[in-house]
């Protein structure tokens, strides 16, 4: 018979939960642990012109824009003339940006 965790010395719990990691690892139902899996959506690759159309529909200047998605505005400028393609957390704010036209009041990124 196993031993309830608050019967066990610090020492038997820590053991215990290594043997518990080690068979989660090696795919074994562990008690009290769940899982799911899950997939993440990758990352959108955005060119010049989708850039400029997602800001123009917000109808905001590029400074604005600079500040919403937290880049300089010569950031924003390289992006639209196709010097620079975003990268990582801004490609996924442009996702947003462009999924979503409330997204800006919706999260107060701009103040009116």
């Amino acid at each position: 018979m196993k031993k309830n965790y608050k019967d066990m010395t610090v020492g038997e719990g820590l053991i215990a939960a290594l043997e518990q990691a080690v068979d989660y690892e090696k795919g074994k139902k562990v008690i009290g642990i769940t899982s799911r899996k899950m997939s993440v959506a990758p990352l959108p690759d955005y060119k010049a012109p989708k850039i400029k159309e997602i800001r123009k529909r917000l109808g905001i200047s590029q400074s604005t824009f600079a500040y919403v998605i937290g880049v300089s505005k010569k950031t924003i400028e390289a992006w639209e003339c196709g010097r620079n393609k975003p990268q990582g957390p801004a490609q996924r704010i442009l996702m947003f940006l462009e999924e979503d036209n409330k997204f800006i009041e919706k999260y107060k990124l701009m103040g009116v």
